[in-house]
Formats: structure tokens, sequence, C-alpha cells
């Protein structure tokens, strides 16, 4: 599946949107319970991919800034309050997960 190909939510008006991306950073940033490995695994993306996605769509800002704007913090506060070693099953997971975001 391309995630970029045109579909029907092209017609989504931008301000909706946006809001609606707001409403699940703001969600994320609350619910820091949710680890990013386990997001990766199940759902083949995290905060992380939500930074990059941003710049991807036009943010100037680097990696850094980016990350921090998804995350609420800095990255390295994100880490040391936030972030627990993933296991390893978690690892395995991801990898699976990351496995079937790719288009043939």
């Amino acid at each position: 599946m391309d995630t970029n190909a045109p579909d029907s939510l092209d017609r989504l008006d931008d301000e909706v949107a946006a809001a609606a991306f707001r409403r699940l950073v703001r969600h994320l940033r609350h619910r820091h319970d949710a680890q990013n490995i386990e997001l990766m695994g199940l759902a083949g993306f995290c905060r992380n991919c939500l930074a990059e996605w941003i710049r991807d769509a036009g943010y100037e800002g680097d990696k850094a800034e980016a990350r921090e704007l998804i995350h609420g913090m800095p990255m390295d506060e994100w880490k040391a309050t936030r972030q627990k070693p993933a296991t390893d099953e978690q690892l395995a997971a991801m990898e699976a997960s990351l496995a079937k975001n790719k288009v043939d």
C-alpha cells in the first residue's frame, strides 16, 4: 500500500486534518506509557516517525526540533523520563511490523 497515494482522505479540509493531528500528538504526549517500541510493533510508526513526517511535509526545523515538537520536550529528556528499555519481544514485534510497511 502506498500511504502517500491520493485517496478520499485528500478531500479532508486542512484545518480539520491539522486539528486531528494536534489531538493525536497531544494524546501521545499524555499516553507516554505507550512506548515508541510498542507503537512500532503494533502500527509500524511512532512519535519519531511523526517527527519525520512533519519534516517531509515541510517543517523547517531539524530532526531534534521536530522530535521535541512531537514529544513535547527534548529527546534526551524524553528518553530519561519516559522511555523504558525494549525487550527482545518488543524488538522482534517492531521488526515484523516494519516489514509490513514496505511497498512492493
